[in-house]
């Protein structure tokens, strides 16, 4: 058996068995476990998908949020069990796959377009 396969069989233990089906340009709650000290708690984090980005158990979604007019950036990976669940709260139309551009942007013109039902 060669290293590759090892590495990946390895890999697919460490996925989870439902991913959560959301794309850039969506407004989301991350539902994230926190330890502290012996207690846990899940705390929430909701805004804008900026970008989905690696395959396998690598993958990463980055999600950008303005707390008290601040940008504020998050990256969770995917497949990890301290992401309890992802819930989209408004699916967008978005015409890129990276939505860094809103970086610079403030207000409604950093809005994105509602999806069409």
């Amino acid at each position: 058996m060669a290293n590759s396969d090892i590495i990946k069989e390895i890999e697919q233990g460490q996925l989870k068995a439902e991913v959560p089906a959301f794309k850039t340009g969506d407004t989301v709650r991350v539902y994230n476990k926190i330890k502290e000290g012996t207690h846990e708690r899940i705390q929430v984090y909701e805004g804008t998908v900026l970008k989905i980005q690696g395959g396998s158990n690598r993958a990463t979604f980055t999600v950008r949020k303005s707390s008290n007019g601040i940008g504020v950036e998050k990256t969770w990976p995917l497949h990890s069990p301290m992401v309890e669940k992802v819930e989209v709260v408004r699916p967008a139309k978005v015409r890129r796959a990276k939505l860094t551009y809103l970086r610079n942007r403030v207000g409604k013109a950093a809005k994105v377009k509602a999806a069409q039902q």
